[in-house]
């Protein structure tokens, strides 16, 4: 059994009350929550920083909490969500982004079953192969290298691993990508080392890549990494976005 919370954040600089802006008439933090209630979770909540959010949820019949505005990251949402019902460091719990309404539930509900299969690891996340060249060199796409038994080695902006032979005049000359992987931003955490995360500071590895999962690794956590189960949809980040999310959906794509 799992948990789900969806972190959501009034503020944002590209999309102002981007949880709450329609897609097909309602908000679209309540597609997000019908995703994660449809991924046989046994619990799910919604953490924001915003008394509006809060009255949304509320509305739709979201179980909702009002955190801490001082919070800077979803992950230290969670980790007050997780402190404030007493849930055991065993427990796990799946984070969510409220900016994701075509998440499909079997991803949510798989990586809860990575990181339950895997006693050793804290975190778990999914994967997906690059599709092309483009897309292993674009800084904007987060890479991760495994180990041979699925374990994080690295998450990065930049093309890893570096396949030598394929480029043999330096970086604008490669040719090959096959076997790497692009990182999806969905985790499913066990409490005991979400609420390490949330007191540690930043790490220099982190700092440098602006990539939060590295804290983990540079602390000892264990990330399991599986290929994703199904292909994701897109999230919404831009005003582009947002309406490529409604056509979706007013498509039937749900």
């Amino acid at each position: 059994m799992f948990k789900v919370v969806i972190p959501a954040r009034f503020a944002s600089t590209r999309l102002p009350g981007k949880p709450l802006l329609p897609i097909a008439g309602r908000p679209m933090l309540q597609w997000v929550h019908e995703r994660a209630a449809a991924s046989g979770a046994e619990e799910i909540w919604i953490a924001t920083d915003d008394a509006r959010i809060q009255a949304a949820c509320e509305r739709f019949g979201a179980s909702v909490l009002l955190t801490d505005a001082a919070h800077v990251s979803g992950t230290d949402r969670i980790a007050e969500v997780a402190r404030r019902h007493g849930w055991a460091d065993s427990t796990i719990v799946v984070n969510v982004q409220g900016d994701e309404p075509l998440l499909p539930p079997a991803l949510i509900r798989q990586v809860a079953e990575v990181l339950e299969a895997n006693p050793r690891a804290g975190v778990a996340t999914l994967a997906t192969p690059i599709r092309n060249l483009a897309e292993f060199l674009d800084p904007n796409v987060v890479k991760v290298a495994l180990a041979p038994d699925g374990r994080a080695l690295y998450f990065s902006r930049a093309p890893i691993p570096w396949i030598r032979d394929g480029a043999p005049s330096g970086l604008a000359s490669q040719t090959r990508f096959e076997g790497t992987l692009r990182h999806l931003g969905l985790y499913a955490y066990r409490v005991g080392a979400l609420k390490q995360l949330a007191v540690w500071p930043p790490s220099p590895l982190e700092a440098s890549e602006k990539l939060e999962q590295l804290r983990a690794l540079e602390n000892g956590i264990a990330i399991a990494v599986a290929l994703a189960c199904e292909v994701p949809g897109p999230g919404v980040d831009t005003p582009a976005d947002l309406e490529r999310a409604s056509r979706l959906v007013e498509r039937g794509a749900r």
